[in-house]
């Protein structure tokens, strides 16, 4: 008995020493993918500040200097000094860094008012699209997966699996008009005067949506097609297992953790669809906010959108790097020593 109890303390020991690493190992691996996504958002940060401020020329001075704007050479002379455009390129990059990474946005120039409250106002309604839309990616594409595997016709199954072609050979642009067309103009359900309410919100989401289950979609039905035909699942079934069970036991979860980086690069991608869907239905949002720095040049307020994009999709893709060896712990982490020889 003693000996059982000694081998049986051994052994909680090991499982206890190797979830001590684990968790070591996952510390470190959080960290360098937190410092990775650091350097990208910089990197980024530096290319659009280069392309909007540098090679666009002075906004500024083309913006602020018409004497329509009705300010003075002065006035002008102290909105460049704060941008620091007298001093070398490196030293505007720095001043725009830094006041980015301490939330500082500038002023807009066409508005005259802190960057950050004017994307504060339009950033709740393009989350609020991005969230329905993403919810709704997700759903239709866990109906298309899951129809091509259980659905009892074999040519609906075949059938399904073309949509996701379909879907992501319609752009949003496409989709949306036709959505308006039938819902606004045919039916008279949804009323372009008033974009954003619930039911222009859902429009709007299925239209950003649509395209972009396509590819979570096709990794879905690839995934439920390896798993359905490994030995457990066969094992599984001549066990007299259902196929809702089998499904919910033993094939969502491997096949859960490629969908889970899909899912990250679509949320990632959200943002730009958002724009694009927003001036299509009329929404208030960073889309009408975006459209109109474009057209005045309003060079901070761009780049404060570029930026924001940047960070919401390294961030939702960081998120999905952290999640991934919590759903598979075969994941090797990157971030974890390796053992040596012997231990």
């Amino acid at each position: 008995m003693s000996t059982v109890t000694a081998l049986s303390d051994e052994r909680l020991a090991q499982a206890n020493s190797r979830d001590r690493a684990r968790s070591r190992g996952y510390l470190r691996y959080g960290l360098q993918r937190v410092a990775q996504a650091v350097v990208v958002i910089t990197l980024a940060y530096v290319v659009s500040f280069l392309l909007i401020n540098v090679l666009g020329g002075n906004p500024i001075q083309s913006q602020l200097g018409s004497p329509q704007v009705g300010l003075s050479p002065a006035q002008v002379q102290h909105v460049e000094a704060y941008y620091g455009l007298t001093k070398p390129v490196v030293v505007q990059l720095w001043m725009s860094l830094s006041r980015f990474y301490a939330g500082h946005l500038g002023l807009s120039l066409e508005y005259h008012l802190p960057v950050a409250q004017i994307l504060g106002t339009a950033l709740p309604y393009t989350l609020k699209l991005a969230a329905v839309a993403l919810f709704l990616s997700l759903l239709f594409a866990g109906l298309i997966a899951y129809g091509t595997q259980y659905l009892p016709l074999a040519w609906a199954r075949s059938a399904l699996r073309s949509v996701p072609s379909l879907f992501l050979s319609v752009p949003t642009f496409v989709i949306g008009l036709l959505l308006i067309q039938a819902f606004s103009f045919q039916l008279h359900i949804f009323s372009v005067i008033d974009p954003n309410n619930l039911f222009g919100t859902l429009l709007a989401g299925a239209a950003l949506a649509i395209p972009i289950s396509a590819p979570l979609a096709e990794v879905l039905i690839a995934n439920l097609d390896h798993e359905s035909g490994q030995e457990y699942a066969l094992v599984a079934r001549s066990r007299g297992l259902t196929q809702g069970r089998l499904l919910a036991k033993h094939l969502i979860k491997p096949s859960l953790l490629p969908a889970v980086t899909m899912a990250a690069l679509i949320a990632g991608e959200l943002m730009g669809g958002a724009l694009i869907t927003e001036e299509v239905f009329g929404r208030t949002g960073l889309g009408s906010v975006m459209y109109n720095a474009v057209q005045t040049r309003d060079a901070p307020v761009l780049q404060a959108i570029v930026a924001l994009a940047a960070v919401v999709f390294v961030v939702v893709n960081l998120l999905a790097d952290l999640l991934a060896p919590l759903i598979d712990p075969r994941i090797r982490l990157t971030g974890a020593p390796r053992r040596r020889a012997g231990a």
